[in-house]
């Protein structure tokens, strides 16, 4: 497809560095303070810059020229849309600036910058930040259930037509990654093989230096603090299983860990990018989601990948990077493997097992991660990917322009 003005385009893509729940560098910092950081460094020239205040001339786009931002997030409470505002307004983004919370589960942070995208393609705003943000230490997934159990008629929805599906959605989801490897016949060696290769690949790119062109500092928090260079196929055979004790394969060593983070992306109209002249990062080019059986939920980029190629006329061959979420090895070798992708190809940097998986955050950061590693590596096009909790998979697919904003 050719060059349109009214195209949802990038020109700015940050976020904070990831660190363990409870334990790391972030852990006693409220997602608010997250959300404040990246929405004022994806404003500016230069992220990483230190200065206590920013000028005018620090500024990418003056931060009242953002009409809309939108925030992926699922743990917090529902007070977190006032906590999001505060957010957004602590970091120089004036009162005039909307700003929305969104919710689907693992792909929130995805959502949030589709939402923004949409408006920008149909004319609604013209500038907009797609963002997500979570805190699992302030907000653990363990209780959730537990503060917030889901309002329905449970004889309702025990004995209804539909009653497998329905009940599916509470199937804890360590369970129905046991669901996809024993149905798919995945192996426990197979997945310990895949975590460790996210934590090498992660090791390296970190060692290298890959990651700081994406992370803003955080306070003295500079660097993901949940790689373990030293992880091995050995040393994760170690580890028991956690959801089904005697016949299980899904360990904690080959799951996503438990993460606070945030991300951010700058998007506006191909048009005004132009009249500001200013470099475009990539091009939003397409967007699914797809409904799966809520049981195996994590088969969910096996479907909605190839929805979101033929929405943009492409084919898996035509994709140079993927950036697939490793919720569990299980769901995400048996989606690689389904679609008969190339493994150099997907999560080059490592993935979630290494990385961690900051739910609301994780689709935001996927794409600042994939953004980044296509600019440096020189590839064209991509793809993000994650399962979603209760049976969905989401895919969006992006393409490089040579940081040009021509038509």
């Amino acid at each position: 497809m050719s060059p349109h003005p009214r195209d949802a385009v990038i020109v700015q893509a940050i976020r904070t560095p990831l660190c363990r729940a409870r334990k790391g560098g972030l852990a006693k910092l409220p997602p608010a303070t997250l959300l404040s950081t990246v929405l004022h460094g994806v404003l500016l020239k230069d992220p990483q810059q230190t200065k206590a205040k920013a000028s005018a001339d620090d500024y990418l786009i003056p931060p009242d020229s953002v009409q809309d931002i939108c925030v992926g997030n699922v743990l917090s409470p529902p007070t977190a849309a006032v906590s999001f505002r505060m957010a957004a307004l602590s970091a120089n983004i004036p009162y005039t600036t909307s700003i929305s919370t969104t919710n689907r589960q693992c792909s929130s942070g995805l959502q949030a910058i589709a939402n923004i995208a949409h408006a920008i393609q149909c004319g609604s705003i013209n500038i907009g930040i797609g963002a997500g943000a979570e805190s699992m230490s302030m907000n653990p997934m363990g209780e959730l259930y537990e503060k917030f159990p889901p309002e329905v008629d449970w004889d309702q929805m025990q004995n209804c037509d539909n009653s497998t599906d329905v009940m599916g959605c509470v199937i804890p989801m360590g369970v129905t990654s046991e669901n996809v490897s024993k149905k798919y016949h995945l192996d426990r060696r197979t997945l310990d093989e895949f975590a460790a290769k996210s934590h090498q690949k992660a090791a390296r790119a970190q060692s290298l230096g890959k990651f700081k062109s994406e992370i803003i500092p955080v306070g003295d928090v500079t660097q993901d603090d949940g790689i373990r260079p030293s992880t091995t196929v050995d040393t994760l055979a170690k580890l028991k299983p956690v959801f089904d004790k005697k016949n299980g394969s899904t360990t904690a060593g080959n799951s996503s860990q438990l993460t606070d983070g945030a991300a951010a992306v700058l998007l506006m109209s191909r048009e005004e990018a132009m009249k500001r002249k200013l470099p475009i990062m990539g091009v939003w080019k397409s967007f699914a989601v797809e409904g799966v059986p809520p049981k195996i939920m994590g088969v969910g980029p096996a479907y909605a990948i190839p929805s979101a190629l033929e929405k943009a006329s492409l084919s898996t061959d035509d994709i140079d990077v993927y950036e697939i979420n490793e919720a569990f090895a299980s769901q995400a070798h048996y989606s690689i493997q389904t679609l008969q992708l190339d493994p150099a190809k997907v999560n080059p940097n490592g993935g979630a097992i290494a990385l961690g998986h900051p739910l609301g955050c994780t689709g935001a950061r996927l794409v600042v991660t994939l953004l980044n590693e296509m600019r440096r590596e020189k590839k064209r096009r991509g793809v993000v990917s994650m399962c979603i909790g209760t049976g969905m998979g989401a895919a969006a697919v992006l393409e490089m322009e040579g940081m040009t904003s021509a038509l």
